[in-house]
């Protein structure tokens, strides 16, 4: 029997997510089954020590469309959603974080994008990028600052002219998706900036949709987290000088 391709896979990643992930999975579901086009979920469990992998194995017979993916050793949440990729057999990918701080509905503004041609379409939470983006609860003043701060540099260094490139919503036209993640050698935070900076030099056409994000006090992301990024946009504009990418797969 031949089996019929999904138009949009959506991937998870999620590590230690036990408090939060049956309400995002639920949202998923409930969204999804009221669509037209046949979807996927895979969510992808990254060595976690919590319940968040048992979770999902009990929901997977009420939500039949979903997968289970268990990574043996954490590398990451850019490792995650490479995996999720590679077994992805949906037109569209798209990944969301586990906290579903961007709803699965900003979907809805990103598929006449991909109708008309678009190779990836990402959501972003600045004005400056999309008209009508904001945060509905907005974060930290220390991470807005320090946000601000490294997105300059961020820009200077590897991706012109997008304010936004953290925010965890994004897609990709299958074809497209196959060129991007194979090819990834960053697997922390800084993961979206290669993403996005390999999409440039590919000159893949690139849409922004304004982003509704909901910030969660329990987000794993800490300061921290906000230096390595720093420190992965420098290699990845090392990697471009170095052309240790393929930008004709």
């Amino acid at each position: 029997m031949t089996e019929i391709k999904p138009y949009l896979s959506i991937i998870i990643p999620a590590y230690n997510e036990q408090s939060r992930i049956e309400r995002t999975l639920r949202r998923l579901d409930e969204y999804l089954r009221a669509q037209a086009y046949l979807y996927e979920i895979l969510v992808v469990v990254d060595n976690a020590t919590d319940k968040t992998a048992d979770i999902v194995r009990n929901l997977e017979p009420s939500i039949p469309c979903m997968r289970l993916i268990w990574r043996d050793v954490n590398f990451g949440k850019g490792g995650s959603v490479v995996r999720g990729m590679a077994e992805a057999k949906g037109e569209i990918c798209l990944f969301s974080d586990a906290d579903n701080s961007t709803d699965i509905s900003h979907f809805e503004k990103m598929k006449p994008l991909f109708d008309n041609g678009y190779d990836a379409v990402i959501t972003s939470r600045h004005p400056w990028d999309a008209a009508g983006a904001g945060q509905a609860i907005s974060q930290p003043w220390y991470k807005r600052i320090m946000g601000m701060a490294g997105n300059l540099f961020i820009q200077i260094v590897a991706v012109h002219g997008i304010w936004d490139t953290q925010n965890g919503f994004k897609a990709f036209r299958e074809s497209a998706a196959k060129r991007i993640f194979p090819q990834l050698t960053i697997y922390g935070w800084g993961f979206d900036i290669e993403i996005l900076a390999l999409a440039r030099v590919m000159r893949l056409r690139i849409g922004v949709v304004p982003a509704h994000w909901m910030n969660d006090e329990e987000s794993h992301v800490k300061l921290i987290n906000y230096l390595g990024v720093l420190w992965e946009t420098v290699l990845v504009r090392w990697n471009l000088i170095r052309r240790k990418y393929n930008l004709r797969s």
